[in-house]
C-alpha cells in the first residue's frame, strides 16, 4: 500500500472529555495521530514510547491524539487512558468515520505525523522505530509553520 501522505484528513474526533477536536485544531504543532485499540498488543506495548515521546517534545510545540479504533469498547479506552494516565488526548472513532477519512486504516497500530502545517510526512503500520521517530519529529519542531 503507498503511502498515505499529503494534507491531513479533514475531520473531527470526540476526545474522552467530549469535547470536539479537529485535525484544523493541529496547525502550528509537529503531531502524532496514533490509530490503537485496548486489544491490540502492540497497540499496548508501544503505549510508554509514545508516552515518552510526547512528554520529550511537547514542551516545543508538539502535540499526540490516540485514537482509539470503532470497535474498541470506550470503557476499556477510558480505563486504559485513566489507568496509564496518558498525558495526551484519546479520542474514540465509535463510527469509524475518522480512520475512514486516514485513508481507511484498518491494521493497528497505524500512526502518522503530521508537520506544522497540517501534511501528513511519514506513515507507520506497526510499531515505529522511535530513534528514527525522535529525529524526524526534531527535523519537524525546526521547521517554520
Amino acid at each position: 500500500m503507498a503511502d498515505f501522505t499529503g494534507t491531513a484528513p479533514d475531520s473531527t474526533m470526540v476526545l474522552l472529555d467530549g469535547k470536539p477536536f479537529t485535525t484544523a485544531q493541529m496547525k502550528g504543532k509537529v503531531t502524532l495521530v496514533n490509530f490503537w485499540a485496548t486489544s491490540c498488543v502492540t497497540c499496548v506495548a508501544e503505549m510508554p514510547e509514545i508516552i515518552s515521546t510526547h512528554n520529550k517534545f511537547a514542551a516545543q510545540g508538539y502535540d499526540t491524539v490516540a485514537v482509539a479504533m470503532s470497535y474498541d469498547p470506550p470503557a476499556f479506552v477510558v480505563n486504559f487512558a485513566q489507568s496509564r494516565a496518558l498525558p495526551f488526548k484519546v479520542a474514540i472513532d465509535n463510527t469509524g468515520a475518522v480512520a475512514k477519512a486516514w485513508g481507511d486504516v484498518k491494521l493497528t497500530p497505524t500512526t502518522y505525523l503530521v508537520n506544522k502545517k497540517g501534511e501528513i510526512v511519514k506513515r507507520y503500520v506497526g510499531k515505529p522505530d522511535f530513534a528514527a521517530l525522535h529525529a524526524l519529529i526534531e527535523q519537524l519542531l525546526a521547521q517554520k509553520a
